[in-house]
């Protein structure tokens, strides 16, 4: 019986990866002993700038994701509390739940002030932020003050400010561990880095994840579907589990925004498809 099964879960994965029109994609990976994970697959919210909440939050229940990092258009930082309440409310009629906010930028000590503010109105502990480098030790006083963690976002070389997850980890090593990274993947392969190796460097210090895959390991790669890039998709899953990373692995679907359904869609079930059979 248990021949016959991985038999079809094998098939299955063939069947779904050779459904693309001979795309170049990645191996199917291989059936096998379905292992309990820690780690909670999830949505960055700038894959739907160009939604409102509603629309949003429809595309996430037609491909049953549950955890969203809330961005501040769909929810003002200056939002009331009434507002915020009435926000909570809708995602929860979707069966959707607000781990964090961010990618919040931070300039002053001014922003930096709004942003853990906003964070502990809207109720979660975590913060993705993107501070100037002088701003880090404020930040560090505001992580010990608020209780919330503060995850940096690279963004490989688009920008000189923390293009990868070795940047961030050298000016954070030393400061409260509640100072960690938003790990972009894919940006960290676009400023030619490896992604796979760098999760098990810099696990400890990596609180939420920027799940993606890109075309090329140069700065003009292109945010692709997650089964059709560079990156290896299985090899990154096995380190996941190989240092039990127990935080969200967040998809940021950059391709075809103003119609990401199907990007979404395909990269949500190879991404489940690998969970289940390795």
């Amino acid at each position: 019986m248990n021949q016959r099964r991985n038999f079809v879960k094998k098939s299955l994965a063939g069947l779904a990866l050779a459904s693309f029109g001979g795309a170049k994609l990645q191996s199917a990976p291989i059936a096998g002993k379905k292992q309990k994970d820690s780690f909670k697959l999830a949505i960055a919210g700038y894959t739907f700038v160009k939604f409102k909440l509603d629309e949003a939050l429809a595309m996430m229940q037609k491909t049953d994701v549950n955890y969203l990092c809330i961005k501040d258009f769909h929810l003002p930082m200056d939002s009331t509390d009434a507002e915020i309440a009435a926000f909570h409310q809708k995602l929860k009629a979707a069966n959707v739940q607000g781990y964090g906010v961010g990618p919040i930028y931070a300039k002053t000590k001014e922003s930096v002030d709004k942003a853990f503010d906003y964070a502990k109105r809207v109720g979660v502990d975590l913060i993705v932020g993107v501070p100037n480098m002088e701003l880090l030790p404020y930040v560090e006083s505001k992580v010990k003050a608020f209780n919330i963690r503060y995850a940096i976002h690279n963004h490989g070389p688009d920008i000189d400010l923390f293009p990868n997850a070795a940047s961030i980890y050298k000016e954070i090593k030393d400061m409260d561990a509640r100072m960690g990274i938003c790990f972009d993947m894919g940006h960290n392969v676009r400023d030619k880095q490896d992604s796979i190796a760098d999760m098990g460097r810099y696990h400890k210090r990596i609180f939420d994840i920027h799940l993606k895959n890109v075309t090329a390991a140069e700065k003009a790669g292109k945010t692709c579907e997650l089964s059709r890039g560079i990156i290896d998709i299985p090899a990154f899953v096995a380190m996941l589990r190989k240092v039990k990373y127990s935080g969200t692995c967040s998809l940021e679907y950059e391709k075809d925004m103003h119609d990401p359904l199907a990007g979404i869609a395909e990269s949500v079930g190879y991404f489940r498809g690998v969970v289940d059979a390795s």
